[in-house]
C-alpha cells in the first residue's frame, strides 16, 4: 500500500516535475551526467546570503532521476545550505546504507531505489550535483 503511493508521488514529479526549467541570473549553478543511463541535468540556486531562496532544474532522465531533482528543488527552498547538505547527507545514506536517516520527509518515497542498485545513481545524481553547486565547483558531476 505505501510503496504504491511511493510509486505514484516518483510518477507525479517524473510527468510533472516542479521547478522545471531555466532560472534569471542564478546565484549557483552545476552540471551533472549519469553515463550509465544518460540522465542529464543542470542545477540551477538562487542564495539569498547562506538560504537557498530558489532552486530550479533543466535536463533530461529517467523518471526516477527527474523525480528526484523535482522533489529535491521543492524541498531547498528555505533551508540553509548547511541544512542542503545534511539532506544530501540523510538522502545519500538512505540508498546506501541499511542504517536510519531520521526525518527525510517527502523525500523517503526514494527509500525502496536502493532495493535497485542500479537505479541509486538515478535518484542521487541530482543530489551529488546540489553539493558541487553550493560548494560552488565547476567540474560537471558524474555518477561514475
Amino acid at each position: 500500500m505505501i510503496d504504491d503511493l511511493y510509486q505514484e508521488v516518483i510518477l507525479d514529479h517524473s510527468k510533472r516535475p516542479r521547478n522545471f526549467g531555466p532560472m534569471e541570473s542564478p546565484s549557483a549553478t552545476a552540471e551533472g551526467f549519469n553515463p550509465l543511463c544518460g540522465d542529464r541535468l543542470t542545477l540551477e540556486l538562487k542564495l539569498d546570503g547562506n538560504i537557498v531562496a530558489d532552486a530550479r532544474f533543466k535536463g533530461a532522465g529517467c523518471a526516477i532521476s527527474v523525480a528526484s531533482a523535482s522533489l529535491m528543488t521543492e524541498t531547498l527552498k528555505g533551508k540553509t545550505k548547511a541544512e542542503a547538505e545534511q539532506l544530501f547527507e540523510k538522502f545519500h545514506r538512505m540508498l546506501t546504507t541499511d542504517s536510519a536517516v531520521g526525518e527525510i520527509g517527502k523525500l523517503a518515497v526514494f527509500s525502496g531505489v536502493k532495493e535497485f542498485p542500479a537505479r541509486v545513481k538515478c535518484a542521487t545524481l541530482a543530489w551529488h550535483t546540489l553539493h558541487a553547486a553550493l560548494q560552488n565547483s565547476h567540474e560537471k558531476v558524474s555518477t561514475e
